[in-house]
């Protein structure tokens, strides 16, 4: 992983998070802003997800347990399209608020991974 990567991630998804939040309590329904802002995080990961794949190959090899890594990755990266499934299945202002609160999740998750990643080990 890469350190600024995290920061900008897990930074896009709490603003992101907030934003959506906010506006499904204040009654609006899944609209193009709220599913756009759940897609650009989903951008994010799958930008984190290439990162980390290729990581390895030069030299920046995790020190954490891997298999807790992968999952908390794979779950980050199925959350957004199960949230904007739900918010197109469920067109009220509840799934408004799961999407700002899939966001808010996914950036706990990455800041998770991104200790996961740099444990220091000895």
């Amino acid at each position: 992983m890469i350190p600024w990567l995290t920061v900008v991630l897990v930074s896009l998804a709490t603003v992101v998070g907030l934003v959506v939040v906010i506006a499904g309590l204040a009654g609006r329904v899944p609209d193009d802003y709220s599913l756009g802002a759940t897609a650009l995080v989903e951008l994010g990961l799958i930008v984190l997800l290439v990162v980390v794949l290729l990581a390895p190959a030069f030299g920046n090899l995790p020190t954490g347990n891997g298999l807790e890594f992968w999952t908390y990755l794979v779950s980050a990266v199925l959350l957004p399209p199960a949230a904007a499934v739900w918010a197109l299945l469920d067109r009220t202002r509840w799934s408004t608020v799961v999407l700002g609160a899939a966001s808010l999740a996914i950036a706990v998750m990455v800041y998770r991974m991104d200790r996961i990643w740099f444990v220091q080990v000895g």
